[in-house]
């Protein structure tokens, strides 16, 4: 075994010596830790001396390095461990593998689609990279999270770097930067470690043309790659979307606001959004509720308790237009299913053009005065909103990967189009029930 010292010359003397950011990230030993934010903060360079580190460390420890393309590992990683640690590592190209003394490795793997993942079930590591995590998908780091398991002494941590943006920012911000922990999630199995490129001081000597770069981008892609924030990023759907200007406390509706709801159903995500509209015409997200692997008439239970005493102020509920179709295991249809749930409202068919939508949502959330207020309680549709993006084909749409934060937003969506004209306090009025056609 190489004494801790032999790996601490090794690894430091290999090109330069570690920020104190990446000194935090060396000395993490939480299960998960995920170090980045902005970029050009020396997030690769650490994470391959951390590999390096541990298979010297660590006798027999089976390791992967993942990243979206087997290219990008070839280009970013392999080419500069080769050079830097050749001496100690051999690579072995049919196996896409470097192995170090005392039976260590380090094995690289590639996850460009969700299929990818498949090739890698059923094995067992005790060290997983994932180098820009928000390239993949929730579902693509559930898989490799699954591989992270044993029956040795060895530790069992994963490491990620990451920047905002991507298909997966909203689980790595859910994670590492809110804190938004889910049943079975521990909060202490997760670290986040920050980091600038005012942190890398190599990088700052080497080329500080690069700092000048990302202060002079435009703003949101400043925000984003340099001071690495999390709610904004390139590609953002609704850049409009402002917590600051946005987000409310939670209140109660004064008895004269009329109130409607929307709801968005699948079994992988029920989606309730309890709405209020104020007499400047000015809309009110009150309330959430969302919740998985519920059934028609779960969810029919599921949205009547949610709504509470408030559900007889509910003037209908727009709801996606597929629950109007015949199932074809009870030959009745979703809202058939729903209305027979005692005290459910009318149900609405809702408007669902995509495009003439979202307009919508975006008008709202534009307005200065009359626009839309979120309580600061609906957790869900928050984080949907700031992480929701743009589709790559149709520009004018929202993208619908990843799937889970798209729910919410859909139910947005339903209860902006079911909306009037902002009335008068004199004509303040919800068309009556023949006019919202609840049953055609």
């Amino acid at each position: 075994m190489v004494s801790r010292g032999d790996i601490g010359d090794l690894i430091l003397g290999a090109n330069g010596q570690p920020n104190a950011r990446q000194r935090e990230f060396f000395a993490s030993r939480a299960r998960y830790t995920a170090y980045g934010g902005a970029r050009g903060g020396g997030k690769s360079w650490a994470l391959r001396r951390k590999l390096v580190a541990m298979c010297l460390r660590w006798p027999g420890l089976r390791a992967m390095l993942v990243r979206r393309s087997y290219g990008e590992l070839k280009g970013n990683h392999l080419g500069p461990m080769l050079e830097e640690y050749g001496a100690v590592c051999r690579w072995g190209e049919g196996e896409k593998t470097l192995f170090f003394p005392e039976g260590s490795r380090i094995r690289f793997a590639y996850c460009d689609g969700e299929g990818d993942v498949l090739r890698y079930q059923g094995q067992e590591y005790d060290i997983i990279a994932i180098d820009e995590a928000t390239q993949l998908s929730e579902m693509q780091f559930a898989a490799f999270r699954a591989c992270l398991r044993g029956t040795s002494d060895r530790p069992r941590r994963m490491y990620l770097t990451c920047n905002p943006g991507g298909i997966g920012h909203a689980w790595v911000k859910r994670l590492f930067v809110d804190r938004d922990f889910r049943v079975g999630e521990n909060p202490q199995d997760y670290r986040f470690i920050p980091a600038q490129v005012y942190d890398n001081r190599a990088l700052l000597n080497a080329d500080p043309d690069y700092v000048r770069q990302l202060e002079s981008l435009p703003q949101r892609l400043r925000d984003a790659w340099l001071h690495g924030r999390w709610d904004v990023f390139e590609g953002q759907f609704f850049p409009e979307f402002c917590t600051e200007r946005h987000i409310c406390r939670a209140l109660s509706p004064p008895a004269d606001w009329r109130c409607f709801a929307a709801l968005d159903y699948g079994f992988d995500m029920l989606a309730v959004l309890l709405f209020a509209v104020d007499y400047d015409g000015g809309l009110w997200v009150l309330r959430e509720h969302c919740q998985s692997g519920l059934s028609l008439g779960e969810a029919g239970r599921a949205i009547v308790g949610f709504l509470g005493e408030e559900g007889g102020r509910v003037e209908y509920i727009a709801a996606s237009p597929d629950l109007w179709n015949r199932r074809q295991d009870s030959g009745r249809s979703g809202v058939e299913i729903l209305s027979a749930v005692e005290r459910m409202p009318p149900l609405l068919r809702a408007d669902n053009r995509r495009v003439a939508g979202w307009r919508v949502v975006r008008e709202y959330l534009a307005k200065s005065e009359g626009g839309m207020h979120i309580a600061s309680t609906c957790t869900t549709l928050i984080s949907s909103l700031s992480a929701l993006r743009f589709d790559p084909v149709r520009t004018e749409d929202a993208a619908d990967h990843p799937h889970e934060i798209t729910h919410a937003p859909e139910a947005l969506r339903y209860g902006v189009m079911s909306c009037l004209p902002a009335p008068t306090r004199e004509e303040f009025s919800f068309a009556s029930a023949e006019r919202l056609h609840y049953w055609h």
